[in-house]
């Protein structure tokens, strides 16, 4: 089981199983599954996958800036101050120069 496991490492305990019966081997299901908990083996943790960005109409992945000025971003932010007062940040960015085309802060009301 052990072999199994670290010979094909995305395989679960039921998968195991299964190439254990097909080598000939008499095993329950429920027996694996105890052996593999005592042995502390697990499966690697699955990452999401980065989600893309779309038009309303999903016509468009997200562009790639071909020249400056051709795609800004902008960016809003809210926070505080260490003596309590909140503030609002919008910043605006080229991304093909990465460059910041106005950074303006106000104090919140």
């Amino acid at each position: 089981m052990i072999r199994l496991a670290k010979q094909y490492g995305w395989y679960g305990y039921r998968k195991v199983t299964a190439l254990l019966r097909m080598e000939g081997w008499r095993v329950n299901h429920k027996r694996i599954e105890r052996l593999w908990n005592e042995e502390g083996l697990q499966l690697p943790r699955r990452h999401n996958k980065r989600k893309r960005l779309y038009h309303k109409d999903s016509s468009i992945i997200r562009l790639r800036p071909t020249h400056p000025n051709h795609i800004w971003a902008i960016d809003f932010v809210h926070d505080k101050l260490s003596n309590g007062r909140s503030y609002k940040m919008l910043t605006v960015l080229d991304e093909y120069t990465r460059e910041a085309l106005c950074v303006a802060v106000r104090p919140q009301k």
